[in-house]
């Protein structure tokens, strides 16, 4: 009989699950568990997890899967780590919503975050389920989104440097996040390779829709936007030191809450990799520019009715 607990904490995305210390040491039906509970509810949340370290959260994380590199562009935690140290102590702001690493034509399929040091206010975690929000899209808008395809990019928006907490710190930032460019065609509506669901595949990252105007472009991608971050279609999490957080990338967007000024924030990510995404046509993505083969390699799931 199992031992997990899992509690929903939203009406539409996430659950709290219990009755596990996590280590690179689970059964495989506990694993199992994890991995359904997943799928379900988008993202998971793990509290008390403090035994965790560098290396056992690493070992942890590989039993969901082969494991990226930290990051296509930025510095691991220590090298030929897969951690991607994420310290928000020096004024840069992550604050728009996206899935990570959708320049490159193999987005992660999960990442598991642990939390390292927090402030003692402020800088929660906002995700937003992407299937809910296609699903609860108005069928002309969802039939016309189904057939559109969006380029994504991680060119950084200089603009925004000049209005950062530290605009010296955020642009070294951007020219290292940038240093080679990746960009990949995919579809806006994606077909989940396990769950068969479908999900809007947008975020920060994805900068023009194929074959329409700039302005037209623009204001698609935001009225679509606002249909995914609905505060119905999200969960927040307020973190404690050694708390986990893990989400099917394919099934989501995140954002920071930067309301913690100056004080520490500090947590540290591993990423599972992912497959090539399908459109509803059955078309994958297509990359334009940048190999992203040396961060990560292409897995291939198996459907859960399969």
């Amino acid at each position: 009989m199992s031992s997990l607990v899992i509690i929903p904490v939203a009406g539409r995305i996430g659950a709290e699950i219990t009755g596990v210390r996590l280590s690179g040491e689970l059964p495989a039906e506990t694993v199992q568990e994890i991995r359904a509970a997943l799928l379900r509810h988008k993202v998971i949340f793990f509290r008390g997890q403090e035994h965790l370290d560098e290396q056992s959260q690493v070992d942890f994380a590989a039993l969901l899967g082969p494991l990226t590199g930290a990051h296509p562009t930025v510095p691991a935690l220590n090298d030929g780590s897969p951690i991607l140290d994420l310290d928000y102590s020096n004024g840069q702001k992550v604050d728009r919503w996206h899935t990570d690493v959708t320049f490159v034509d193999r987005p992660p399929l999960a990442s598991v975050l642990r939390a390292v040091v927090v402030p003692p206010a402020g800088g929660d975690t906002l995700w937003a389920n992407t299937v809910a929000a296609y699903d609860h899209l108005p069928p002309q808008l969802a039939e016309l989104i189904d057939g559109l395809r969006a380029v994504h990019t991680n060119q950084f928006d200089y603009a925004r440097v000049a209005t950062s907490d530290n605009p010296e710190r955020t642009r070294e930032y951007a020219e290292v996040f940038a240093s080679t460019t990746f960009e990949t065609e995919h579809p806006i509506v994606r077909v989940h390779p396990e769950t068969g669901e479908r999900s809007i595949l947008l975020g920060d990252f994805a900068k023009r829709i194929v074959g329409l105007p700039g302005d037209v472009s623009a204001s698609v991608i935001r009225l679509i936007q606002e249909q995914v971050t609905q505060v119905e279609n999200t969960v927040r999490w307020r973190w404690s030191p050694g708390d986990v957080a893990i989400w099917d990338n394919r099934a989501t967007q995140h954002r920071v809450v930067h309301d913690f000024g100056q004080q520490s924030r500090r947590l540290h990510r591993v990423t599972v990799a992912g497959d090539v995404p399908v459109g509803t046509d059955g078309r994958p993505s297509e990359v334009l520019s940048g190999d992203a083969s040396a961060y990560s390699p292409i897995v291939t799931v198996t459907p859960v009715a399969a």
